[in-house]
């Protein structure tokens, strides 16, 4: 370990002089990749020196007490010792988890899909909960939310739901959400008081940039027509909504949110990179769990990864067996202690892969 961490110190190193160095100033792409490429190992850095600093007071200290003291001397040293090796123990596992290898999506914004499923009006309602969700949990966070495309139903539903949310780590800590969620409550339209299961499902897509995929005016067939609200009523009688098919994947985008087709076709790109990049990016994830299987994983979009039930005010992450009664809480966007336990979890998982590698 001591080894890579000094290879990320002299690669730390080596980038503040090449951010220096007028040829990179002067290239706007290189300045970018270079300036990221250091902020990703900024904190690596800082807590491998902390370490360092620690461990030596620890070996002074240490040698202190081979020398002649009087006993509160003595007992005054030990306390230091003892201090400082919890200290020197703390960092270690810090430094074991930042040098686990990082997900170059975590920075990146998220784009989400959330779709009523199994359920009929009921699945549509639960989606429409799941957005509100999400949204109260990115407006904690200060983080923005803007939808990309909805399909609202007559009493307050989602069919489907797209939206953006724009915030610094938001994949790190959004894509977790990648799954079937199952609800179990009495809908309001049941007389009878009977629980019904409906599910939705959630999509976590990081945005791509240009850069990332290289998506041809050639390959993409744009579609225009007119916007329509909930039961086929005429919103806007002019073409602003916007289809975008690309052909080589098959994969389709529609919006009609905006008023304008400008921003209508610039939204739609952006969910069009993103689904892009995901489909690479779910292929090659396919091909890694044949080999390796975590289990806290982003993949597989069909597995059933929660349970909200209502009568028990109780919500259940199956992938780590986490159970919580808080149900009510959980709903007005108070998502962290879910998601820490899953990330916490996904590390445990990563550090036992690098050992056994």
């Amino acid at each position: 370990m001591l080894d890579r961490l000094q290879a990320v110190e002299d690669r730390y190193e080596k980038l503040n002089e090449l951010l220096m160095d007028p040829n990179v100033v002067n290239d706007p792409k290189k300045l970018r990749e270079y300036s990221k490429e250091q902020s990703g190992l900024q904190e690596t850095v800082e807590v491998y020196r902390e370490c360092k600093e620690v461990t030596e007071q620890l070996e002074d200290a240490k040698q202190m007490l081979e020398d002649k003291l009087d006993a509160d001397m003595r007992e005054m040293v030990k306390d230091e010792v003892d201090e400082l090796t919890e200290q020197k123990d703390q960092l270690e596992e810090k430094l074991k988890v930042l040098l686990i290898p990082k997900d170059p999506n975590d920075d990146k914004n998220v784009i989400m899909e959330v779709r009523g499923a199994a359920g009929g009006e009921e699945a549509a309602l639960f989606a429409s909960d799941l957005y509100r969700m999400y949204s109260r949990y990115a407006e904690a966070q200060g983080w923005k939310t803007e939808v990309m495309e909805a399909s609202p139903t007559g009493t307050g539903g989602y069919k489907e739901i797209i939206f953006m949310i724009n915030g610094e780590g938001a994949y790190s800590r959004m894509k977790f959400e990648n799954g079937a969620h199952r609800v179990q409550r009495v809908p309001e339209t049941e007389s009878g008081g009977r629980i019904h299961t409906s599910t939705a499902t959630v999509a976590v897509l990081p945005e791509a940039e240009e850069v990332e995929v290289e998506v041809h005016d050639k390959d993409i067939r744009v579609d225009t027509f007119a916007s329509s609200g909930p039961g086929g009523q005429s919103v806007n009688t002019t073409m602003s909504a916007v289809r975008l098919t690309h052909v080589p994947t098959g994969i389709v985008v529609s919006c009609q949110d905006e008023k304008s087709q400008i921003k209508n076709k610039d939204k739609a790109m952006k969910v069009l990179r993103a689904r892009i990049y995901d489909k690479f990016q779910q292929e090659a994830q396919a091909e890694y769990d044949q080999n390796r299987k975590m289990a806290v994983g982003t993949g597989d979009r069909s597995e059933r990864i929660r349970t909200y039930n209502f009568p028990q005010n109780r919500v259940t992450d199956h992938r780590i067996g986490l159970t919580i009664q808080k149900l009510d809480q959980i709903l007005e966007g108070k998502l962290d202690e879910v998601i820490e336990a899953l990330i916490h979890e996904d590390h445990a998982e990563r550090l036992k892969a690098a050992d056994q590698a």
